[in-house]
């Protein structure tokens, strides 16, 4: 009997034995996964295969985003400039106070401006760094950083005009390189109901800190827009149905004669001393001229675009 008995236990003790534990992978096996994926999110799946393919059709089909650009940064120095531009509105990121700077009423002037603003911040660096920072130009102990300038594209233009239900009213600028002439331009664009001015993207003026103090605050809400090529842009406007009026002296139509104005126009003013360049000119539609009775050779752009300007407003009144 007790033999018996030891060989049943040494039988049980083979049958279980010492056993390696599972380190809780058996557990963690059994637990729950999750809901199943959607057809469309599982890897290899048929149907991921479709919607990928879906998406890359419809991604090449979108049309790319239209951007004009954006300009340089630009500084502007020296404490009546810097006063100035702050006053005018123009859109800086940061001013900058040379250390230990003897204060005086523009400099107190400007950091209190710069502080109403709230978007504007102020470093104090040493003058070498001003120094550096400027080129070695007379800074007086302020350099104001202007952020470049979001241009838009020459298509944004139309597509305001057709948010307002009016017809488009742009003015394009041809070889225009003084940024007071833009910056006037832009306020006359904005006083008589313009969608817009367009300028080159070479050989042309930008929105610097000048064409923004001319513009009076109006660029903030007048766009403009920069071409690569501005006589392409000016066909991609007439296949949208506008039609390319460019002032010139020698033009075949005088300004009260013309009968385009009410309806969709493009306004092309060309340089005060060249005029239109010879592409710009052969593409627009018409050329006007504006009578000038007291014998003047020519005006310069921002003149003569607030003339024509005026007179389309007043005939779409």
């Amino acid at each position: 009997m007790a033999g018996n008995s030891q060989r049943r236990g040494r039988r049980t003790a083979s049958k279980k034995g010492a056993t390696k534990g599972s380190g809780g992978k058996g557990r963690r096996s059994l637990a729950g996964k999750g809901p199943t994926p959607p057809a469309e999110q599982r890897p290899g799946h048929a149907k991921q295969r479709a919607a990928r393919a879906r998406a890359k059709k419809a991604a090449a089909g979108r049309p790319a985003a239209r951007r004009g650009g954006r300009g340089s940064s630009e500084l502007v120095v020296g404490r009546n400039s810097v006063y100035e531009a702050l006053r005018d509105g123009v859109p800086a990121t940061t001013l900058y106070v040379q250390q230990y700077l003897d204060s005086d009423d523009r400099v107190r002037a400007a950091l209190q401006l710069a502080g109403d603003r709230g978007d504007v911040h102020l470093m104090e660096a040493p003058r070498p760094e001003l120094d550096r920072m400027t080129d070695g130009l007379n800074h007086q102990g302020l350099v104001l950083q202007v952020p470049p300038y979001e241009y838009a594209h020459p298509e944004d233009l139309l597509d305001a005009a057709a948010e307002d239900a009016a017809d488009p009213l742009v003015v394009a600028l041809d070889g225009v390189t003084d940024p007071r002439n833009l910056g006037a331009v832009v306020r006359s664009v904005a006083a008589f109901g313009g969608h817009g001015v367009v300028i080159p993207e070479r050989r042309a003026a930008g929105m610097t800190a000048g064409a923004w103090k001319t513009s009076a605050g109006t660029a903030a809400r007048t766009p403009v827009a920069r071409a690569t090529n501005l006589t392409r842009a000016l066909e991609a406007y007439q296949k949208a149905g506008v039609m390319v009026v460019g002032l010139a002296a020698d033009g075949d139509v005088e300004l009260p004669e013309l009968d385009l104005l009410d309806g969709p126009v493009c306004l092309v003013v060309g340089s005060e001393g060249k005029g239109l360049s010879r592409l710009v000119g052969e593409t627009c539609d018409v050329r006007v001229r504006i009578p000038m009775p007291g014998g003047a050779e020519s005006l310069n752009a921002g003149v003569a675009a607030g003339v024509v300007l005026y007179e389309a407003a007043r005939r779409r009144a």
